[in-house]
Parts: C-alpha cells; structure tokens; sequence
C-alpha cells in the first residue's frame, strides 16, 4: 500500500490555499492542502507496525514547527507547480530527514527538500505564466505552529486519507 506522511496547516490557511487549488490543482479533491515531509513510499501490512513505532519515537523528539509561509513561488522549468514557500527550519529539516531514514525507504524523487503547500499543479505553460505572474506579486505572509504529523494512506481512488496521527513533543531548542 502507499503511504506519505505530512503536516497540515490549520483549517483557517488550508482554506487560503483551497482558494487557488479549487481551481488550479488537479488534485484538490485528493487531498487537503499540506505539506509533504515524506513523499509517497510503499509498506508491506507486515513492515507497518515498525514504521508506526518508528513515527512515534520521532514525533516524540521533534518539537512542534513553526512555519513561516512568505510568498508565491513555482518549481518551473521542472514542472508547473505553483506553492506557497516556506522559510528553512531546522526542526522541519530534521523530521524530513529522519523520514528518510530506516526503517523508512532512503529512496528521493528530489534532491533537495523544499517545505512547501501547493495551490496549483498540471497547467499549460501559458496559463501557469499567467498566474504565477499574479500570485507573484501578490503578498504572503503566514505563521503558525505545527504540533502533529499524520501519516497518510492512498485509497483506490487515488485519494489520500489519515491512517494515524502523531503528537510533536519534542523540547524547543
């Protein structure tokens, strides 16, 4: 089965985000808006209880994440991914590449972790030119403090639902 794992913004910004991903995100219906720090990986039911126990010990020694979302950017030439950015944080690294450690898969789609909520996705080049140009110039600023991650699961339909969360109870640094 696939499995991800992220950090949901609260239900007041993920409605700021389903603004723009009503109608420029393919996947909105699939999922709420989030941010991934585990991209899809597969378990077996067998290796499951291991990757739970390992999240718990995780969220155990990762604080709560504040995030600072401060503007509009896109991952073109790459793709047509229009998100909204995040400023580096050391706790959101550190759980990122915990993630990317056994028992979890080592294995990356992407070289370099960029935290970030996705508003749109999967658009022409002329209409991502469009509205990358608008949300651009348009001004961001959002913070706020994460104290769970949830790990995910894909149903048949493509979508995506929590299997369990985990409670960020790590000290402050």
């Amino acid at each position: 089965m696939n499995y991800g794992i992220v950090l949901f913004p609260s239900k007041p910004f993920q409605d700021v985000a389903n603004g723009y991903r009503r109608r420029y995100d393919a996947h909105y219906a699939n999922i709420p808006p989030h941010i991934t720090v585990k991209e899809r990986f597969s378990l077996t039911d067998e290796a499951l209880p291991t990757a739970i126990s390992a999240l718990r010990e995780i969220a155990n020694q990762c604080p709560p994440i504040k995030i600072d979302v401060y503007k509009v950017d896109t991952f073109f030439p790459q793709s047509t991914t229009i998100y909204y950015k995040l400023k580096e944080n050391a706790h959101l690294t550190w759980l990122n590449e915990r993630l990317y450690e056994e028992p979890f898969s080592t294995d990356r789609a992407h070289s370099v972790f960029i935290p970030h909520i996705t508003i749109a996705q999967k658009l022409q080049q002329a209409e991502h030119d469009d509205i990358v140009g608008q949300l651009k110039m348009s001004e961001v600023s959002h913070q706020e403090t994460i104290d769970r991650i949830q790990l995910l699961y894909q149903l048949d339909n493509e979508s995506w639902t929590v299997y369990e969360t985990f409670i960020l109870q790590g000290k402050q640094a």
